[in-house]
């Protein structure tokens, strides 16, 4: 959520850079601002109000020490008036206050300038591509692969529970297990603290993060008990820090989570939704940073230098995109998409996402730490470390031949297999 006093000082600049989103957000800013206007109006004839019933208390007391009763009885009405025209006050301040922090929940993040222009994902900015497609002698997509082998069923996963839970057997079993504990291992390395969080939330966490009121139409909702499977495991994992005051020496916080993760995504047709390229239910490693604001950028470069790293030691290729701001998710300043390219399907599957949020979710979260006798918000970053599904399709099919999946060499370790 934005900072009001944040939009009065920077307001033309921050409808400059919303307009990178595709919105015109100058109405919806000023909206906030004269509300907020009349908030502290309301909210100085309240504070007044206070002051002068807190005076005529004392002088109530005064005068029955003194025996003035009647005096004291009519200054007593005059309080029980002043409290009435107080508690109206406070009414409509309570009344803006919920319409600023509507406007604000209806207002994305602000892009940073070096977000690209544009509205869709064609805008989005290529930076780096990496890695030889491969030369396939037969071009067969991941299903086909996972089926003729027996290491992934589909139509098991459709009789269990519906399309887009497949269901991993033997040696995909293995392969999906050992892609997991590969991530979270090179996680540890780069000082990543491990947690496993609840995969269940309450609305409060969807609010502290930005899944509500943005994507609750992606989220399974359990009406009976107020609860949503998570759509990601940086909704749990940030919400740790929640309501909390931290020391500025615990920054950076650094951690690292595996859970399932479950999206209704509703409105999906077509290739791009066949086999494992988009799912209701999938695994995912996520890495998130807790930082100051002054050192987030140089965080988030490090955190996508990290993740290309695990895509080249897996032998993939693939490229980098700086999103445009049409393509930014509602709650973050600047992401990077990476895309590895899948052999069998002729087209780039995205695989990671790596993010600033700078202040957006720490306001929502209420996190501050102190310096200098100063509450301050630090910025929150995450990044898919990797989400599994599209990764393990591109496995399947451009390491495809001779009739044999062949595993990249960093999982040997873990699969204690080296083909399929």
């Amino acid at each position: 959520m934005l900072d009001i006093s944040f939009l009065r000082l920077n307001k033309e600049s921050s409808i400059q850079l919303l307009e990178k989103r595709g919105i015109d957000a100058k109405t919806s800013i000023n909206t906030i601002i004269e509300l907020d206007n009349q908030r502290k109006v309301l909210q100085g004839e309240r504070d007044e109000l206070l002051s002068i019933s807190n005076k005529i208390a004392k002088d109530i007391g005064k005068l029955y020490k003194e025996g003035k009763t009647e005096e004291a009885s009519s200054l007593k009405k005059q309080t029980t008036i002043i409290k009435t025209q107080s508690k109206e006050k406070e009414d409509l301040v309570s009344d803006l206050e919920y319409k600023i922090q509507h406007y604000l929940y209806q207002l994305p993040n602000i892009p940073n300038e070096s977000v690209p222009k544009g509205n869709t994902d064609e805008d989005n900015e290529v930076i780096k591509t990496e890695g030889n497609i491969p030369t396939l002698d037969v071009k067969k997509g991941h299903w086909d692969i996972a089926t003729e082998k027996d290491i992934i069923d589909f139509k098991l996963g459709v009789k269990i529970s519906g399309a887009g839970f497949p269901v991993y057997k033997g040696k995909g079993a293995k392969l999906q297990r050992a892609l997991i504990q590969y991530f979270l291992d090179e996680a540890e390395k780069m000082g990543f603290n491990e947690v496993q969080v609840p995969i269940v939330i309450n609305e409060s966490s969807g609010y502290g993060t930005g899944q509500l009121p943005d994507k609750e139409g992606q989220m399974y909702y359990m009406e009976k008990d107020d609860l949503y499977l998570i759509p990601t495991g940086e909704v749990p994992i940030t919400n740790i820090y929640r309501d909390t005051i931290i020391k500025e020496s615990d920054l950076p916080i650094k951690m690292v989570g595996y859970t399932p993760c479950f999206r209704r995504e509703a409105g999906s047709y077509g290739k791009d939704v066949k086999g494992l390229n988009r799912l209701h239910q999938f695994d995912k490693v996520e890495i998130v940073q807790i930082e100051e604001s002054s050192k987030s950028y140089e965080t988030l470069i490090e955190m996508r230098d990290y993740i290309e790293t695990l895509i080249k030691n897996l032998n993939l290729p693939y490229r980098i995109l700086n999103l445009c701001g049409g393509d930014l998710g509602f709650t973050s300043a600047q992401t990077f998409d990476f895309e590895v390219y899948s052999a069998g399907q002729d087209m780039w599957l995205e695989v990671s996402s790596v993010s600033n949020f700078e202040t957006y979710q720490s306001n929502r979260l209420k996190l501050r730490y102190k310096k200098d006798g100063k509450s301050i918000q630090p910025h929150t970053l995450n990044g898919s470390a990797l989400a599994l599904p599209r990764i393990l399709a591109t496995i399947i099919e451009n390491n495809y031949k001779d009739g044999e999946i062949i595993i990249p060499k960093v999982l040997v370790p873990y699969t204690k297999f080296t083909k399929i």
